[in-house]
């Protein structure tokens, strides 16, 4: 590959379109995309399964904590709007924009939010979803005006390749984690490896067994064009986690290395719970400019901001490319829809305090089980609002039965690089830092910015600054100001 403007291929494994056979076929462009009523659906319910996990993560990252004023969000209440706003957007997502990508609560806006944002002197719950809430109008603003798509078009084809392979090695680093393959090495090892191989070196437990039985059985399923291949694998990983726990304990990895990780294994004494939705509209859009001054406030939006703007343009570049919805110029089927739902998530999701909801990376797994369309959303979506009353369906599969999924869809988009122009020096460096930067930060947004800063700085030293597009300038100044935000507030 030798130009910047090759366009994206389809992946192989999409079959080709065929005429719609109804109304509803020919609205999501279901046979046109290759795909069936069937496959829609298990690539839903593999959606659903590989994300749920959110309903219980979210929770315990931005629930637990004290604000200013020492008030918690609390995880219940956390955990009612969490499921609602992503099952509502989700759908929307699905019937508007037609793509399979599903939303939820943004890990690494909520992270943000709980552990930078939460921390300033005097600023409460409400005034920082406030602060979410004009990210995302802002961002709305950003796309009816057309930036963000214009952005969007000024990326070398070879970069927006490179995002997908980045998230690629993302998601299966997120699977490997989940498992407990990969773990955190203690503070007290004192090594400055961050990571190591299982417990203490080994692979250990019966969570593990129950990851390499669910990984092999999915390679073979796949392997042997199992219809359902991913689905069939997180249901029997999870029977077998469910004997396993039943028969010999191993509890949670908080009391034991060799324990599941968040969610144990088993069926709930109680399947219905009245959800409490007390946290919704409780947004201050104000408050947090005349606590800490319009300077202050309005540099935690833009760190807020560019988080969500470049999560969201990675992931979806990562998943049309394997969903095969990338047009001969490598732009995607109906971004403007896509984008505009994608900045309603801020809107939505910070006016209902459960942070910003963005297009989820997961959203991978179900297209790998076949999903093509925003069908599969409708079935998505659905699960996650009978989550918000039936606790069984986000805590009966633990992350080990969902784990294989993620890695083996990381591989069928890591097969992407091929596409890229590794002998240009000034798109493969770029390329590189963006693939190597999105898994070991463990964010897609910084791996962007690392990938941005890096082409525009070697195509300068090359000499070849005509072939930069002039938003490429803006946008790698912003995120320049980004990484370079706690320098920045040193002197506010």
């Amino acid at each position: 590959m030798t130009s910047e403007n090759t366009a994206a291929q389809k992946p192989a494994h999409i079959p080709a379109p065929g005429k719609p056979k109804n109304g509803l076929d020919r609205y999501f462009k279901i046979t046109e995309r290759g795909s069936t009523i069937g496959s829609e659906v298990r690539g839903g319910f593999a959606t659903f399964f590989a994300m749920s996990y959110i309903v219980v993560l979210n929770p315990l990252i931005i629930g637990l904590g004290p604000d200013a004023s020492g008030n918690p969000l609390g995880p219940e209440r956390v955990a009612a709007v969490t499921a609602l706003v992503a099952g509502l957007l989700t759908i929307v997502m699905g019937v508007w924009a037609k793509q399979p990508f599903a939303m939820a609560a943004g890990l690494g806006v909520n992270a943000l939010l709980a552990s930078t944002i939460a921390t300033t002197p005097n600023l409460t719950w409400p005034e920082i979803m406030g602060l979410v809430v004009w990210a995302g109008i802002i961002m709305l603003l950003l796309v009816l005006t057309g930036f963000r798509t214009a952005v969007f078009n000024a990326v070398p084809q070879s970069l927006k390749t490179a995002i997908v392979v980045g998230i690629g090695m993302f998601i299966s680093l997120i699977g490997l984690v989940n498992a407990g393959i990969v773990r955190r090495m203690p503070d007290a090892a004192g090594t400055t490896v961050p990571v190591s191989f299982g417990a203490n070196g080994s692979l250990m437990g019966w969570p593990i067994v129950v990851f390499l039985f669910g990984l092999f059985l999915t390679i073979a399923l796949f392997i042997r064009n199992v219809r359902g291949a991913i689905l069939i694998s997180v249901i029997a990983s999870t029977i077998l986690s469910i004997i396993l726990e039943t028969v010999a304990p191993s509890g949670s990895s908080m009391d034991s290395p060799t324990g599941w990780s968040l969610m144990v294994p088993g069926m709930p004494e109680n399947w219905i719970g009245a959800p409490d939705f007390s946290l919704l509209f409780t947004a201050d859009m104000f408050g947090a400019f005349t606590t800490l001054g319009g300077m202050a406030a309005s540099l935690l939006v833009f760190a807020i901001l560019l988080a969500v703007f470049f999560d969201a343009m990675g992931t979806s570049v990562g998943l049309a490319a394997e969903n095969g919805t990338l047009n001969e110029n490598g732009q995607i089927e109906d971004i403007n829809k896509v984008l505009l739902v994608d900045s309603l998530g801020s809107i939505v999701g910070g006016g209902a305090s459960s942070s910003s909801h963005q297009i989820f990376v997961e959203s991978a797994t179900g297209i790998g089980e076949g999903a093509r369309t925003g069908f599969a959303n409708l079935v998505t979506g659905a699960l996650f609002l009978i989550a918000i009353f039936i606790s069984p369906l986000v805590n009966v599969v633990p992350f080990e039965a969902v784990a294989p999924a993620l890695v083996v869809v990381g591989f069928l988009m890591v097969r992407q690089a091929i596409n890229i122009d590794w002998t240009d020096w000034g798109l493969g460096i770029p390329a590189f830092l963006t693939i190597i930067m999105m898994p070991f930060t463990y964010s897609i947004a910084d791996g962007i910015g690392a990938g941005f800063i890096s082409y525009v700085f070697i195509r300068l030293v090359q000499g070849r600054a005509r072939d930069i597009h002039p938003l490429m300038y803006a946008v790698s100044a912003a995120f320049v100001l980004y990484f370079g935000m706690g320098f920045v507030k040193s002197f506010i």
